[in-house]
């Protein structure tokens, strides 16, 4: 079992930077890929990025390439989500997943409790 706890969310000024971490605990961290979600206010929640469990494959939505960046640390069982100018449609509750990267998806296993991002015009 996976307990996965993301930080890092709150306000922020549309094409300003946010870092949010997820850290987790109780598994083999490193066995896992990660994958960052997350759900607006009336909508379902998405897929916005994830990364192998070596790092060195990633996945991600087309509407946050060239902005975001999904990495981990495995010594210190974390993955990251550089939010690099954020739009205001970025709005979302963001979400943290353990599981398994796919071809073209990522299915999770575990889930986090989620972070605000609000994003500021």
């Amino acid at each position: 079992q996976v307990q996965l706890v993301e930080s890092g969310g709150g306000l922020v000024q549309a094409g300003g930077s946010l870092r949010l971490s997820c850290a987790a605990s109780g598994g083999s961290f490193s066995r896992y890929a990660m994958g960052w979600f997350r759900q607006a206010p009336g909508k379902e929640r998405e897929f916005v990025e994830a990364i192998s469990w070596s790092g060195d494959i990633t996945r991600y939505t087309d509407s946050v390439k060239g902005r975001f960046t999904i990495s981990r640390d495995n010594a210190k069982n974390t993955v990251y989500l550089q939010m690099n100018s954020p739009k205001p449609e970025d709005t979302a509750v963001y979400y943290c997943a353990a599981g398994s990267l796919l071809s073209l998806s990522f299915k999770a296993n575990y889930w986090g409790q989620g972070t605000q991002v609000t994003v500021s015009s």
